[in-house]
């Protein structure tokens, strides 16, 4: 026990944290069974948080990333703010349209109809989404038009009332059964008006193209079709259902409300994205915190088996104890060797789970694909998630606070063996060796 004993100061006592401290520490934590050590339960300890850790990031990675993917597709596909009300008729539509466009931080603004439409192929009849837009306006939408799969924009807004052409999600040409130049008949409930009410109309058109954004949710639902021929189709002679609106910092849509509303005129009705879907982002945000909050319970638990490793330690090393009590090395000292024994198993545990955690991220599209050709099976479908591989973005903030918790439950479970240790009455622990 010599090799123990304090290290001499100018003040006569040994600094805290010093290095006889830290090699006391470490030979506990390295002790093996027979030498009253706990190394087996320490390991269990350190993967149990290391695990834990990297859950945590992991998770939380990927539901950032899902949100940041459904987020930009959804921002990218649809507009930022929507007008809406009498200025959508014809004699006045347009010039609300050229002011709204002066407006700084609007980057496109376009009027839109759409609706409800049944599609019928060679193979299969389905609901589809029809969405009117004029040619030019469709090919500002890169989305759409960089992400062409077959034909071309060519035809498209060709022709009287805007031609026959139209551009159909990929997902729903091929459950109909058609690709570019194949006709596609297309029926409305809501035509023209006529005496006896709204007539159905039918009417055959030509695929110009198909289109892949990457959410099977758009895909596999919406038709463009120029936005004359919109108007003929649905009943919607001189009208609009709305004018579509992009921003620089979808963030900023709803700071840009009053400006876009002045630019519009008093009778225009103005909402952005946040409120059209506040039901589907506040969802999202809730099973995030949840979920947040459940594996920051799972990483505390992880931490728990540091008080179980530590007072068998403590008890195995009663003699020890006694022996440094009564070197002289006081109660703080020994409360710093057992707290630097219990804490050393978080603090690397938690790294090796920062570590395995960014790294199962960073590398989280090769995982996919060894686990899809190993099982032969897809782990991430898109018919379920809209979604075609998994995402994946690292936060630094939640990262950082993922690992501040798993710190702090590391030390607050060392605390209480260690706090017991220190306190161990060094005539009551040597009276029964």
């Amino acid at each position: 026990m010599a090799s123990a004993t304090p290290t001499p100061t100018a003040g006569g006592r040994a600094p805290p944290f010093g290095l006889w401290e830290r090699m006391l520490a470490s030979r506990y934590l390295r002790a093996k069974r027979s030498q009253g050590g706990v190394a087996l339960i320490s390991v269990i300890s350190f993967i149990g948080i290391m695990l834990a850790v990297a859950t945590l990031i992991i998770v939380m990675s990927v539901m950032n990333g899902f949100r940041t993917e459904l987020l930009s597709l959804n921002l990218g596909f649809n507009g930022h703010l929507f007008v809406t009300g009498p200025i959508l008729d014809e004699a006045s539509r347009d010039a609300a349209v050229a002011r709204i466009r002066q407006v700084p931080g609007v980057v496109q603004a376009a009027p839109i109809i759409e609706a409800q439409a049944i599609a019928m192929g060679p193979n299969q009849v389905s609901g589809a989404i029809v969405r009117g837009v004029a040619p030019r306006d469709l090919a500002a939408l890169t989305i759409v038009s960089g992400n062409l799969k077959g034909g071309s924009l060519r035809d498209f807004g060709a022709g009287e009332y805007g031609g026959e052409t139209v551009i159909v999600g990929e997902r729903l040409a091929q459950m109909l059964g058609v690709r570019p130049g194949d006709p596609l008949t297309l029926i409305s409930p809501s035509g023209a008006a006529t005496a006896f009410g709204s007539a159905v109309q039918e009417k055959s058109y030509v695929v110009g193209a198909t289109f892949s954004v990457g959410m099977s949710q758009f895909d596999q639902a919406f038709i463009y079709m120029p936005f004359e021929q919109a108007q003929l189709f649905f009943g919607r002679e001189g009208s609009a259902d709305v004018i579509e609106i992009k921003v620089q910092e979808p963030d900023q849509a709803a700071r840009l409300k009053p400006a876009v509303h002045k630019a519009a005129g008093p009778l225009a009705l103005v909402s952005d994205w946040t409120q059209r879907d506040s039901s589907f982002w506040g969802a999202l945000q809730v099973e995030r915190n949840v979920m947040r909050l459940i594996l920051m319970l799972l990483v505390a638990i992880a931490a728990m088996n540091i008080i179980s490793g530590l007072v068998m330690l403590v008890k195995n090393k009663g003699r020890d104890i006694a022996i440094l009590r009564t070197m002289g090395a006081g109660q703080g000292s020994v409360l710093r060797i057992f707290f630097m024994a219990g804490a050393s198993i978080g603090v690397l545990g938690t790294l090796a789970g920062l570590g395995l955690g960014v790294l199962f991220c960073t590398y989280i599209a090769e995982i996919q694909r060894a686990v899809e050709w190993a099982t032969g099976q897809a782990v991430f479908s898109s018919d379920v998630y809209f979604l075609s591989s998994i995402p994946a973005d690292i936060d630094p903030k939640e990262v950082a606070i993922i690992t501040f918790w798993a710190l702090a439950m590391s030390f607050l479970a060392t605390l209480p063996p260690a706090w017991r240790a220190s306190r161990l009455d060094p005539v009551e622990a040597l009276r029964y060796e």
